[in-house]
This record gives structure tokens, C-alpha cells and sequence, in this order.
């Protein structure tokens, strides 16, 4: 098969215990802990900025929380949806 051949999805590496993209809006701290780059505090961080804000737009606005960089966030991205 070639380019886009397939899902269309890129392939994401599979947490042990977590199925498919988490939901930035409905996951517990618990939840955002279990990802790959993701520690308890950083979760409890995420979970902040979401009540502060009303709910994330998209996976990019977790640019505003502290401690995640582009480089997090980049290997985010295919853990989490909106």
C-alpha cells in the first residue's frame, strides 16, 4: 500500500491501559497521567487550564499550560483529541 492507503490516521503508539486518542475535555487527572509524557502533576495542571478556560478547542491549546513545550505537545498530539 502506498501514501494513503489505509485510515488516513497516523499510526500512535498504544499506551498499556488507555484505548486510542484520550479526550482533553472529559478525562480525569488519572486519566492524563497514564500518557506517555504526561506525570501527576503536569495532569493536574491540564486539568486547571481546562476548568480555567471552559474546555479545550483543540489539542494545541495545551500550549498555554505550563511545563508542556512544543516537544511535549508534539508527542501529545496523537495521544489526545479535543
Amino acid at each position: 500500500a502506498g501514501p494513503g492507503a489505509g485510515s488516513g490516521l497516523p499510526a500512535a503508539p498504544q499506551t498499556p491501559g488507555v484505548a486510542g486518542p484520550v479526550s482533553l475535555n472529559s478525562a480525569t487527572a488519572d486519566q492524563l497521567d497514564e500518557l506517555d509524557g504526561v506525570g501527576p502533576g503536569l495532569a493536574e495542571k491540564i486539568v486547571a487550564e481546562r476548568q480555567k478556560r471552559g474546555g479545550f478547542r483543540s489539542v494545541d491549546d495545551l500550549a498555554d499550560v505550563p511545563g508542556i513545550g512544543e516537544k511535549r505537545l508534539e508527542s501529545l498530539r496523537a495521544q489526545l483529541q479535543p
